[in-house]
């Protein structure tokens, strides 16, 4: 069965939680459309691909066609959360040894993947290729929904590599496991190489009962805003 509880509970308050996301991240750029967006978070095993992946369906279910891919050429999960193939991915696409098409897995009608493929050597040279900037165009072009799955944010630079040509990026941060410094961190890594920060998703919430991760899952939602002297506060929005 699926890990995602979009796909599997529908009706849940978490996935409507998810839905709550997707339209907020449709309105948080008036004047630009965010086709492409990253999500990462600042360290190991606090939700990111889960997240990427239950946004994914929820974008997929509004009728926009998607696609996921893997970038995480260090420690790939996505393939393993959707139980597909990572024989042939992102990597052997952008060395030449497999064609776009080879490597995109058709999920369903709305939704592909391309996982990371094999782990190269040399990954934050692959992301910063202009090979890599040129096929994230060309995803642009073709897809509603690029979403783009990073390594966290301190431990390489990988994340930060892509936020430059990425149109919006999500900072997930699990509650009770990140460390508050680590993420305050993260967030300056991110600015520091003017990545465009749409919002923040706070995983690992507590809740009354588990709907598919057990309990202790939910999720919260934070955007930054300009106030009208340019200084930058914090809004926030939770659902559980």
């Amino acid at each position: 069965m699926s890990v995602f509880i979009v796909e599997n509970e529908p009706k849940s308050p978490v996935t409507e939680a998810y839905r709550t996301l997707r339209t907020n991240i449709q309105f948080s750029s008036f004047d630009n459309d965010l086709k492409s967006i990253l999500v990462t978070s600042s360290g190991p095993s606090e939700g990111k691909s889960t997240t990427i992946g239950n946004i994914a369906f929820t974008m997929a279910q509004a009728g926009k066609r998607v696609i996921l891919i893997d970038c995480d050429l260090r420690k790939p999960s996505v393939h393993k959360k959707f139980s597909i193939s990572n024989k042939i991915g992102l990597s052997d696409y952008l060395v030449g040894e497999a064609t776009l098409e080879e490597v995109v897995v058709k999920y369903n009608d709305s939704l592909s993947i391309i996982p990371s493929g094999t782990i190269p050597p040399n990954p934050a040279e692959m992301i910063s290729s202009n090979k890599m900037k040129s096929f994230i165009k060309q995803c642009e072009a073709d897809y509603d929904c690029v979403l783009v799955d990073a390594p966290p944010v301190i431990a390489v630079t990988d994340a930060q590599i892509l936020s430059t040509f990425i149109n919006g990026v999500l900072l997930v941060v699990a509650s009770g496991q990140s460390d508050k410094d680590a993420a305050v961190k993260a967030k300056e890594l991110l600015v520091n190489v003017k990545a465009n920060i749409v919002g923040v998703v706070l995983t690992k919430t507590k809740t009354k009962s588990g709907y598919g991760y057990g309990k202790g899952y939910g999720y919260g939602y934070g955007y930054y805003y300009a106030d009208d002297d340019g200084s930058k506060k914090k809004k926030r929005k939770k659902a559980k």
